[in-house]
């Protein structure tokens, strides 16, 4: 039978218990040694004793199903479980350093460092949703920080996988969550949607950045369920300073409706990491709560989150909106390859309305050499690559809210691209093929770089051999990577 009595000095299947950490309301956390493993870990004892809420068991039942499943940098390290039959434990890494918390006694914090949490966090949401798991108890207390700088999201005790059991769905009716950073359908029940984890960021982001809680104190079912139709006070009401594009991201991320959020953590952490390129809407500009009767017609509207019980699973949801980068050569006589690359990035754009396009160009820079921002015709070099790359997407017809515009100043383009990729949780890039082979095998070939190192898809294309100047080697026309 299960028992949950650990002590200090006690010794589970190898592990020898030293200091108790912090007793939560469902379980223990307790540093651990073992003589296989020489990094700091934690164990996690959930609480068994009489009167406990049962869904302290449930929970660790789910979290003992997922944490195997779990990998990568954003989530502590793995290493071993106990059954219930004799001892239910996890041991995990130990993350140095504190949560979140730490910052609460101190708000409003900047907005530099509350982006760049925001930034930090919605890139590690994205690796989780990637692994088919939806975290559901975003908050400060959550997430922790590694000393490379990378958010690590803790306690997965009320995390939906989608392709396991869903424990706390299957047994309880009641919604569990935090309070203040509950989404709307969260609280009506669905557990399925990634988006809910956007929202409870957004709830963190509004909190850091205004010291007010969007939501206030309030931990009632009943008065939970107001944001089902209440809206929040615009962030821009509260600090006249604020930023009318971190408003935008905000507001966008407290929406009701799960489909007027951000399609996915990827594009909501690029949103974060380019403001120059968000797409301001009425959002950005509010600076009063809706009228009354927009609230009224909204409280007796019992379709606005029913979208979400029939929401695609996680990963499905994921590659229906995928961040694309188009890298463009405006370089003279690219101009049938960068048609090639328009054709494949429309080709993709099309297949999802959720998709979102950055177009990119690199204005390579000398190694040794001080450039000018200016060209032969005294123009600004930057600004007009900027024009060319807006003229260059117009024929696609995509809306701000898809279409980014980038120029990259490095010397070396190929780097420039992966720094962009991999910053930007990009994935899929399609780039042309140089044509001159003279230049290809003096310079190097960017495309195969980026091929051989991208973390995402690749396709290289060139233009019909029609359109192509004469070559001495025959090559394919498109080149597909993983």
């Amino acid at each position: 039978m299960a028992r949950s009595n650990v002590q200090k000095g006690m010794v589970l299947d190898g592990f020898l218990i030293g200091e108790l950490k912090n007793r939560g309301g469902m379980a223990s956390l307790w540093n651990v040694t073992h003589p296989n493993y020489t990094f700091p870990m934690l164990m996690k004892v959930p609480h068994l004793h009489e009167g406990e809420d049962p869904a302290a068991i449930v929970s660790f039942e789910m979290e003992q199903m997922i944490w195997p499943r779990l990998k990568g940098i954003h989530v502590p390290r793995y290493v071993a479980s106990g059954d219930f039959s004799v001892h239910p434990y996890i041991v995990m890494e130990l993350i140095a350093g504190k949560t979140l918390l730490q910052y609460i006694s101190d708000l409003p914090m900047s907005y530099e460092k509350a982006i760049d949490i925001g930034v930090k966090v919605a890139t590690a949401l994205d690796d989780l949703h990637r692994q088919h798991i939806i975290h559901l108890d975003i908050k400060p207390s959550n997430v922790m920080f590694r000393e490379t700088g990378e958010a690590v999201l803790i306690d997965f005790g009320l995390a939906h996988h989608d392709q396991l059991p869903d424990l706390m769905q299957e047994e309880f009716h009641l919604p569990y969550g935090t309070a203040p950073y509950m989404a709307p359908e969260q609280i009506l029940g669905v557990r399925n949607d990634p988006r809910s984890d956007l929202f409870a960021l957004g709830s963190m982001l509004y909190f850091f950045t205004t010291g007010v809680r969007p939501f206030g104190q309030v931990d009632t079912l009943k008065g939970m369920k107001r944001r089902l139709w209440r809206d929040v006070v615009p962030p821009r009401k509260l600090r006249a300073d604020y930023p009318p594009w971190l408003q935008e991201v905000v507001l966008r991320c407290l929406e009701v409706k799960p489909s007027w959020r951000h399609p996915t953590a990827a594009q909501l952490a690029f949103d974060l990491a380019n403001p120059a390129q968000v797409k301001l809407t009425a959002r950005s500009e509010r600076l009063a709560c809706d009228p009354w009767m927009t609230v009224m017609k909204r409280r007796f509207n019992p379709e606005i989150t029913k979208e979400s019980v029939n929401a695609p699973r996680v990963a499905a949801q994921i590659s229906s909106a995928p961040v694309i980068v188009a890298a463009i050569d405006l370089q003279e006589g690219a101009d049938a390859t960068n048609e090639a690359v328009r054709v494949t990035a429309g080709r993709l754009m099309a297949s999802s309305a959720a998709s979102r396009l950055a177009c990119i160009n690199v204005l390579k820079l000398g190694m040794f050499s001080i450039d000018s921002t200016l060209d032969d015709a005294g123009h600004n070099k930057h600004v007009d690559r900027l024009v060319a790359l807006r003229h260059w997407a117009e024929p696609l017809k995509l809306n701000d809210e898809r279409l980014t515009i980038h120029v990259l100043e490095a010397i070396d383009p190929a780097a420039a691209i992966l720094d962009f990729v991999n910053n930007n949780r990009v994935d899929h890039i399609v780039i042309g093929a140089r044509q001159s082979i003279g230049l290809r095998h003096l310079l190097g070939s960017v495309a195969g770089k980026i091929m051989s190192e991208s973390p995402c898809s690749v396709t290289v294309v060139r233009p019909p051999r029609s359109q192509q100047q004469p070559m001495s080697e025959a090559k394919p026309e498109m080149a597909e990577a993983s």
